[in-house]
């Protein structure tokens, strides 16, 4: 039964989505608070990703370095962040989502402090190793800690703030580069790097004041304080004791259970759960599989490419002067940013699977249109002035349509989708796709320009990422309105039955208005 029905007997036929459209339900701060605290951790991967584009100039000047050591350089930090995401998982379990954010920020800052005081290579080299645990933890777990602390009438919201913080991160790092653009090579590239640590110790100490995860508490056995956290972020105390309800449910506590505390059945207490994700049963094999393709069709298209090298396009596509190129790039930021705070207020309103295709659609014409621009520049001695203009506009419009859905709906989608007994660790196995292409995409992407063109890379970016809508259209479910426990439910149908519900829940909506 869904929500709606619950907390409002005398309309118990009309579905969740219904009274979002009444506007029935409060908003609550208390939740949002919590889940901007908890996203904010994901603004670490974000700075360190804009930062570099410009700070990878400066680095090549001072230490004498090459174009494959600065590949390393770039592409390093997203292969270690593997492993902070393969163990944040059993981590957060253990420790509770709370305290893992905590430990991010902590690492993260021992690796801001080493990249900014490093006197060669091979000590910028483990500041970037360091940082990337740091990254590859944060990115799992603001997610995970926010669709489990967010009501289902306001998920889809608050859990896009971990790729909207990822986005203000990027544009600072871009802002970094030209506040320090101007000191000596030797000193700027440092303080792009050493500044990034600051936010990361203040945030340390901020997420002290935010609640544990009731799913969390709940797994731990710890019914009264997780009812105390429920109360204050749901909608009313009706919704808390439903929600209360159904988490008790998904990890195996009776109902009738009323004591604070209590026994949690073994199997559901963080142990074997690695088990069950690599012999999963019919449904949650789907929803790994989508969640992993998600994750990891997002970087595939390309974008970390162009937000790491974006002074290297720029420059490709004709724009000579230093200032000029971290000019651009900024803008890039820019528009990164102010779409993806857009999509936060359409993914609760339209629903996740018509914005992901409607992302993805544009995403495929911006790289084809980037790549057609390139290659006129490419082929001429002396660069049209609208072809120039024209990868610029592209470049821009490929940043605005991936944010405004490709960006903030893996995180959203695949956070949701995954039973609470599997979540933390299943992220995880999304993250670490993500971080993998990722990587590989910063270590290579030089060579592979130069081995297949510039032109021909985008080219390429746009071919995988039209296979990636085909995917979602054929096997992405709508999840709007629906409570994280219903999930299971929802991915145990066949792909038929799943759209044939959809329509049904469509008609009825359309029916109500």
């Amino acid at each position: 039964m869904g929500e709606g029905g619950v907390l409002n007997s005398g309309v118990s036929a009309v579905p969740p989505l219904e009274l979002q459209q009444q506007g029935k339900r409060k908003s609550n701060t208390y939740s949002m608070v919590s889940a901007i605290l908890a996203s904010t951790v994901s603004i670490l991967l974000g700075y360190d990703t804009g930062v570099m584009s410009g700070a990878a100039i400066f680095i090549k000047e001072d230490l004498k370095i090459s174009d494959p050591q600065i590949e390393i350089l770039v592409g390093i930090i997203n292969i270690c962040s593997l492993l902070g995401s393969a163990f944040a998982g059993r981590i957060s379990d253990w420790i509770g989502r709370r305290y893992t954010i905590v430990f991010a920020s902590v690492i993260f800052f021992a690796g801001a402090i080493f990249m900014g005081l490093a006197p060669n290579f091979g000590w910028l080299l483990v500041g970037r190793i360091v940082a990337g645990i740091g990254v590859g933890f944060a990115l799992m777990i603001a997610p995970v800690y926010t669709a489990e602390i967010a009501p289902a009438t306001a998920r889809g919201f608050l859990t896009s703030f971990p790729e909207v913080f990822i986005n203000s991160g990027v544009l600072l790092g871009y802002v970094s580069n030209i506040a320090f653009a101007g000191l000596p090579a030797n000193l700027s590239w440092r303080l792009m790097l050493g500044v990034g640590g600051i936010p990361s110790l203040l945030l340390a100490f901020g997420i002290l004041v935010m609640p544990e995860s009731p799913r969390w508490l709940v797994l731990q056995g710890q019914l009264g304080k997780a009812r105390q956290v429920l109360i204050k972020t749901c909608d009313s105390k009706e919704e808390a004791e439903l929600r209360l309800a159904e988490i008790k449910t998904a990890v195996g506590i009776s109902k009738n259970i009323v004591d604070d505390v209590v026994t949690v059945p073994k199997h559901n207490n963080g142990e074997g759960v690695w088990k069950e994700l690599l012999r999963p049963t019919p449904s949650v094999r789907r929803v790994l599989i989508i969640s992993v393709s998600l994750f990891f069709f997002a970087q595939a298209s390309g974008i970390d490419a162009l937000v790491l090298y974006s002074p290297r396009i720029f420059q490709q596509a004709g724009i000579k002067k230093k200032s000029d190129m971290l000019g651009a790039t900024v803008a890039v930021g820019i528009c990164k940013t102010m779409f993806v705070l857009v999509a936060t207020f359409l993914v609760d309103r339209i629903g996740r699977r018509p914005l992901l295709l409607t992302s993805v659609g544009g995403v495929i014409v911006c790289l084809l249109g980037l790549a057609s621009a390139l290659m006129v520049v490419d082929h001429s001695e002396k660069p049209p002035m609208w072809a120039i203009v024209l990868c610029v506009a592209m470049t821009l419009l490929f940043v605005a349509s991936f944010s405004i859905g490709f960006g903030p709906i893996p995180w959203v989608y695949g956070s949701e989708i995954l039973p609470v007994r599997l979540r933390a660790q299943g992220v995880s196995i999304g993250v670490a796709a993500n971080r993998l292409m990722s990587g590989l995409l910063g270590m290579t992407f030089l060579s592979l320009y130069k081995a297949l063109t510039i032109e021909g890379t985008f080219f390429m970016f746009a071919g995988i990422t039209a296979g990636a809508w085909m995917f979602f259209y054929a096997s992405l479910p709508e999840t709007r309105g629906k409570t994280l426990e219903e999930m299971e439910g929802l991915f145990s149908t066949s792909m038929f039955k799943w759209k044939k519900s959809m329509k049904k829940d469509n008609d009825v909506a359309e029916n109500q208005n």
